[in-house]
C-alpha cells in the first residue's frame, strides 16, 4: 500500500493533514481528514468561576472567538435566570453580525479566492493574498476594507477587536453612543455594497470551474442550521434539520441538543465527531446548512441571491464547494442585519443589562450559529457557581465527518496512478478549504505553504517525492 499525506493542509484555520491510501493499482482505497493538535478548553474550564467562561472561552480562536464569548454569555444567563433587556439583544446581535462580515470577507477573498481567480494550478508561493494584490490590486484593497469593516464594529461593540469582552452576565457591559452609531452606520452601507459586488465574482468562477464546483466533495447529507421561524437567525432560534430534499426532519430548541445529537471519537483525529439522531444520522452546517435549511433570509439584497441560487441548483444543493456562494449570500444578509440595527433607534438604549442576584440553575446551553456552523456550549456547576463540567461542539466538530468524506471522494475522483502532482493536491485542499474549517486559532505566513508529499511502496521505501515550501 501506497500512502500520500498533504502536511499541514493550507490556508485553513489550524493545524490539519490529509492522508490518501492507493491500493497495488494505484487507485485511493481510503483517504482521512486530520487534525493534528488538542485542545482542551472544556477541561480549562473546570473550576472556574462561570461568570469567567465569557472571557476566558474566545481564547479558543482569533478568527472566531466574537462567536464563543456570545454562545457561552447565553449560558451563563441561563444558569444566572436572568433576561437580557432588549437593546442588550439588539447589541449582541450586532457584534455577531460584525463577527459575520469580518470572518466570511476573510474566507471570501484572503483564503478562497486565490485558488481561482489566480487559478488552482498557479504558483502556491502566489497562489494566496499576496498574489491577489499583484494579480488585481483593486480586489485586493477591497477585501482589506472588508475584513476591516467586520473588525471595527467587533471593536466598537465587543470592545476589542479580538477576544471580545462586552457579553456578561444579564447582558452588556456597555451601550454604544450615538457618534459611534453614526460612524458603523456607514461602515455598514459599505459592507452592503461590498457584499454585493461580490456575488458576480464568485459566481463567475463557478461559470469557469464548473467541474471543480459541482464535482469535487460532492455527497449526500442532511443538514442543520438554526432558524427564527423559517428565517436566517444566529442568535437566538430554534435549530431545524433538513434531508438532502430540504424536507423537514426535526426542529427543536438548541437546549435540547442532547436529544438530537451525539459525539464520538475516531483513531485518527484529535477532534471530535457527530451524529443526527433522526434522518440519516449524517448532517453538515455552517453556511450551505443554514441557506438549505431556512426559508428565507429576511434581508432584501440576500434574499435576491438566495432565489436566484436555488433557481439555479435547486432546493437543497449538495456539492461542498456550494459553501463558497452561501457564504456570500450569509455575508450580504449579515451586513444588511447590521445596517438595520444601526439605524433602529433602540440599538444606543441605556437599558443593557439585567442585575443578577445568584446562581438560579445548575446548567445552561448556549447555541448560536458561528460562522461555520452550529456552535454550542454547555456547562454544569455547583451552587456557588464554579464549573463542574464543560461540553463544547464546535462547528468543525459537526463537520469533521462530512470533510473526512469530501476528502475521500474528492481523491478518489482525481487520484489514479502516478498522476499525482501539486495542482492535483491543492484540489482536495479547496475541498477542505470550502467548510472553512477551524481547527484551531493559528497564523498563516504568506507565500509559505510547506508541506512534503511521499508516494511508499508496500514495504514502506520512498518511491517519490514531492516537497512544496
Amino acid at each position: 500500500m501506497r500512502k500520500i499525506t498533504i502536511s499541514p493542509v493550507s490556508r485553513i484555520e489550524g493545524h490539519a493533514s490529509v492522508t490518501v491510501n492507493l491500493d497495488d493499482k494505484g487507485e485511493v482505497s481510503d483517504a482521512h481528514f486530520h487534525a493534528t493538535e488538542l485542545r482542551g478548553f472544556e477541561k480549562f474550564l473546570e473550576g472556574a468561576a462561570v461568570e469567567e467562561a465569557p472571557r476566558i472561552t474566545p481564547r479558543i480562536c482569533g478568527i472566531c472567538p466574537t462567536v464563543h464569548h456570545l454562545a457561552s454569555a447565553k449560558a451563563v444567563d441561563s444558569i444566572f435566570g436572568v433576561q437580557v433587556p432588549e437593546t442588550g439583544i439588539k447589541l449582541r446581535k450586532l457584534l455577531d453580525m460584525g463577527q459575520f462580515i469580518g470572518s466570511h470577507s476573510l474566507h471570501l477573498f484572503y483564503l478562497a479566492m486565490p485558488d481561482f481567480l489566480l487559478g488552482p494550478d498557479s504558483d502556491p508561493a502566489l497562489r494566496n493574498v499576496a498574489g491577489l494584490v499583484k494579480a488585481n490590486a483593486a480586489l485586493a484593497t477591497q477585501a482589506v476594507e472588508a475584513r476591516k469593516i467586520g473588525q471595527r464594529i467587533t471593536e466598537e461593540i465587543g470592545g476589542k477587536p479580538i477576544h471580545p469582552i462586552s457579553a456578561i452576565p444579564g447582558g452588556m457591559s456597555f451601550a454604544l453612543s450615538e457618534t459611534k452609531r453614526a460612524e458603523l452606520e456607514t461602515m455598514a452601507k459599505r459592507s452592503v455594497e461590498i457584499s454585493k459586488a461580490s456575488w458576480p465574482i464568485v459566481m463567475s468562477q463557478l461559470d469557469k470551474y464548473p467541474d471543480i464546483f459541482n464535482e469535487l466533495g460532492l455527497m449526500q447529507s442532511d443538514f442543520l442550521g438554526m432558524t427564527g421561524g423559517g428565517k436566517w437567525e444566529t442568535y437566538d432560534g430554534n435549530l431545524r434539520a433538513v434531508d438532502g430534499n430540504a424536507a423537514q426532519l426535526c426542529d427543536f430548541p438548541g437546549t435540547d441538543y442532547l436529544n438530537y445529537i451525539e459525539e464520538m471519537a475516531e483513531s485518527y483525529s484529535y477532534m471530535k465527531f457527530t451524529k443526527l439522531k433522526k434522518g440519516s444520522g449524517f448532517y453538515r452546517v455552517g453556511p450551505l446548512a443554514r441557506v438549505n435549511v431556512v426559508d428565507s433570509m429576511g434581508t432584501p439584497e440576500a434574499d435576491r441571491m438566495l432565489a436566484e441560487f436555488r433557481s439555479r441548483f435547486g432546493r437543497a444543493p449538495q456539492a461542498s464547494l456550494m459553501y463558497h456562494l452561501a457564504r456570500v449570500i450569509e455575508y450580504t444578509a449579515a451586513s444588511e442585519i447590521a445596517l438595520a440595527l444601526l439605524q433602529d433607534p433602540a440599538i444606543t438604549g441605556k437599558n443593557i443589562r439585567t442585575e443578577v442576584t445568584g446562581v438560579k440553575n445548575l446548567r445552561g446551553v448556549g447555541v448560536v450559529e458561528a460562522t461555520r456552523g452550529t456552535l454550542i456550549h454547555d456547562y454544569a456547576v455547583n451552587d456557588k457557581g464554579f464549573i463542574t463540567k464543560a461540553n463544547l461542539i464546535v462547528a468543525t466538530g459537526h463537520n469533521n465527518r462530512a470533510i473526512d468524506k469530501g476528502v475521500l471522494q474528492a481523491s478518489q475522483k482525481l487520484i489514479h496512478g502516478d498522476n499525482v502532482n501539486e495542482g492535483l493536491l491543492n484540489r482536495i485542499e479547496m475541498v477542505v478549504r470550502a467548510y472553512d474549517p477551524c481547527v484551531s486559532c493559528a497564523t498563516h505566513a504568506i507565500g509559505k505553504m510547506p508541506f512534503v508529499l511521499r508516494v511508499m511502496d508496500s514495504e514502506g521505501k520512498i518511491v517519490r517525492e514531492v516537497e512544496r515550501c
